[in-house]
C-alpha cells in the first residue's frame, strides 16, 4: 500500500522530474528514461532467475508471454513522440512493481483471491492516478492511460504468478475472500465510474454556423463561463508560465485546444477548417484569443488573416458539416443519471452473485454426493 499511496501522491510532480531530467541532461531524456526501465527489467529478470527452480518452461514461458504483450501493447500505441513513448513504457514497470507487491500481500491467501484482487487494487490505484493528472496542467489523465495500467498490471501479474507461484492451483473463492473481492471489485467500479463521469462525460454543442464540438461544458455554460473568463481576466489572468501543482483551469485548456487545431488546420492548407475553429474561438473562448497565458501572448487573428480567411471560405461555397476534431481523447454526452443508474446496478449485481464461492458446507454437501 505504501508504493502504490507513493506513487499516486507522486502524480502531480512527475512533470517536475522530467523537466528536471531534461535540465541535468539536455537532449538525453528518452536514454535516461530508457535505461531506468532497462535496469529496473534487469533486476526482475534476475530476480526470477534466481528465484525460478522447478517448472522452468511454463514459468519463464508466462514471462515471456508477459513481456511479449508488453511489447505489442507499447508499439500499437506508439506515437510520433519517442519521449511519450518512453513514458508509457515505464509505466509498465512502475505497475508491474505495484502489481507484484500485492499479490504478495495475498498470496498467503491460497485461493483465487490472489489472481483477483491484485488486479482490482491495481485498477484502483491507476485509475486514481490518471484523475490526479487529469487535474494538473501540462499532464493528461484519460480512459487509454487507464487501459494501458490495466495491461500493465495484467503483464505484471503474469510475472508474480511466473516468479512466485502459489503452493496449490488457486481453489475458488472463499466466503472470506468473496467478501473481500466484492468491496474491492465495488470500490474499482465506483472509482473508475467518477473518473469517467468527470473526464468522459460532456456535450456535443451544435451550432449552426460553426458546426458541432465535443466539450465538458453545454453551449450555456461556455456562454456564461466566456462572460465570466472575460471579467475575471481583466484584473486576474492566468499566469504567464506554467504553474505544475495547481488546479487545472478546464476552460482555458479547452480553448487552448481549439487554438491548436485551428492553427495545425490552417498550416495544412484546410482554411475552412481553420476558419470554423477560429469562429467556435471567438464565439465560445474569446477570452482565450485575447488574454496572454503560458502558450503565448494572445491568440486572436490579426484582422488582415481573418478577413482573407473568409473571402477564401465564402467564395468556396463549401456547406459541408463540420466537426472539430479539438478535443484530444472521447467525450460522451452522455446522460448522466442513466450513466450512474447503470453504475449502481453493476454494483449491486456484483454484490449479489455468489459465483466462484465453496464453503465449508459446500465442500462437504458435494462429498456427500
Amino acid at each position: 500500500m505504501t508504493v502504490a499511496a507513493v506513487l499516486i501522491l507522486s502524480a502531480p510532480y512527475v512533470g517536475q522530474v522530467r523537466g528536471y531530467i531534461r535540465q541535468v541532461f539536455p537532449g538525453q531524456f528518452v536514454l535516461v528514461v530508457g535505461g531506468l526501465i532497462a535496469a529496473g527489467l534487469a533486476a526482475a529478470l534476475l530476480a526470477a532467475r534466481l528465484k525460478i527452480r522447478d517448472h522452468r518452461t511454463r514459468r519463464y514461458g508466462a514471462i515471456a508471454v508477459a513481456l511479449l504483450i508488453a511489447t505489442a501493447y507499447a508499439i500499437q500505441r506508439a506515437g510520433d513522440n519517442p519521449e511519450s513513448n518512453v513514458v508509457e513504457l515505464f509505466h509498465f514497470l512502475q505497475y508491474g512493481l505495484v502489481t507484484f507487491l500485492f499479490y504478495r500481500a495475498w498470496w498467503s491467501r491460497g485461493d483465487l483471491s490472489i489472481v483477483l484482487l491484485p488486479v482490482l487494487a491495481g485498477l484502483i490505484v491507476g485509475t486514481i492516478e490518471e484523475g490526479l493528472q487529469w487535474l494538473i496542467p501540462n499532464r493528461v489523465g484519460e480512459m487509454n492511460d487507464v487501459l494501458l495500467n490495466l495491461v500493465a498490471i495484467g503483464t505484471g501479474l503474469l510475472f508474480s504468478l511466473a516468479v512466485d507461484p502459489p503452493e496449490s492451483r488457486p481453489a475458488a473463492l472463499g466466503e472470506a475472500s468473496r467478501r473481500r473481492v466484492v468491496f474491492t471489485a465495488t470500490g474499482a467500479l465506483l472509482t473508475f465510474a467518477v473518473f469517467f463521469h468527470v473526464v468522459h462525460l460532456g456535450h456535443t454543442v451544435r451550432d449552426g454556423e460553426v458546426g458541432e464540438f465535443v466539450s465538458r461544458y453545454s453551449r450555456e455554460t461556455l456562454v456564461g463561463l466566456q462572460r465570466r473568463k472575460a471579467s475575471e481576466w481583466k484584473a486576474d489572468p492566468p499566469p504567464a508560465r506554467l504553474v505544475r501543482l495547481s488546479r487545472e483551469d478546464q476552460y482555458l485548456t479547452e480553448g487552448i485546444q481549439h487554438v491548436r487545431w485551428r492553427n495545425k488546420l490552417w498550416d495544412a492548407g484546410d482554411v475552412r477548417g481553420g476558419w470554423l475553429e477560429n469562429r467556435i474561438l471567438e464565439q465560445y473562448f474569446a477570452p482565450v484569443l485575447d488574454t496572454p497565458t503560458h502558450e503565448g501572448a494572445g491568440h486572436r487573428w490579426p484582422p488582415e488573416q481573418r478577413a482573407d480567411a473568409e473571402t477564401r471560405v465564402a467564395a468556396a461555397h463549401d456547406v459541408a458539416p463540420y466537426v472539430s476534431g479539438a478535443y484530444p481523447y472521447p467525450v460522451y454526452a452522455w446522460s448522466r443519471g442513466w450513466f450512474w443508474l447503470a453504475v449502481v446496478t453493476l454494483a449491486a449485481l456484483i454484490a449479489s452473485r455468489p459465483v466462484l464461492v465453496r464453503t465449508q458446507s459446500n465442500r462437504t454437501a458435494a462429498a456427500r454426493k
